[in-house]
């Protein structure tokens, strides 16, 4: 597994003219290429009026990466659009850039620029985010080592997620992967060894 890598954090779109061409281009955050190929369907109907419905996508899990010019000339639309998701280190998600035609030739080096832009101002209305594998711990101890432990933990990279107060209090939190070691050696060090974290499970999650 990928210890961690990079997506956009959320779908968007975003919009600009250039020679009376309109281009609208949106991205989405997905994991297979079911779901990239039906955000694609769904965008072409919502544009089924649309000169061209460019799109690029790259899903990590399954090692691929998709593009189409959809007859605009070869090279000038797909390509693009993919390179800027490649230049950006971004995987599983995909985008599309619409166009409406304004009736100005654009020129093969206008219509790179064009949709590169068009991809480039989806990327970042959506945001990028960093998703790593984390561990998800539990930690119970009693109420005089909870302050110390709720320093310890965004100390040490992790999040809590969530915290149940009973007889003791139990911790729920996220970590990297990559930091778990080094939380439990200073759980280890400021409780004297009498608390200690018990692993869930491990996931991807967003590195904020």
């Amino acid at each position: 597994m990928t210890e961690q890598y990079q997506t956009v954090r959320a779908a968007a779109q975003a919009e600009f003219i250039v020679k009376k061409s309109r281009f609208i281009g949106y991205i989405a955050p997905m994991t297979t290429s079911a779901e990239a190929l039906d955000f694609i369907a769904k965008i072409s109907k919502r544009h089924w009026d649309a000169t061209h419905n460019v799109y690029a996508y790259v899903i990590r899990e399954e090692g691929v990466k998709r593009y189409s010019d959809d007859g605009e000339p070869q090279g000038t639309a797909g390509i693009p659009t993919l390179d800027v998701l490649e230049k950006q280190g971004l995987t599983d998600c995909a985008v599309v850039v619409t166009r409406y035609f304004g009736g100005i030739m654009l020129g093969a080096g206008g219509l790179v620029r064009a949709y590169s832009h068009g991809a480039a101002i989806a990327v970042e209305a959506g945001g990028i985010v960093t998703r790593a594998i984390c561990a998800r711990l539990t930690v119970t101890c009693d109420y005089t080592f909870y302050g110390k432990l709720a320093a310890l933990v965004p100390a040490s990279g992790g999040v809590v997620e969530d915290t149940a107060f009973t007889d003791a209090v139990t911790l729920q939190l996220r970590i990297p992967r990559a930091l778990e070691g080094g939380f439990r050696a200073a759980l280890t060090e400021a409780s004297n060894g009498r608390v200690t974290a018990e692993k869930i499970e491990e996931l991807y999650a967003d590195l904020d």
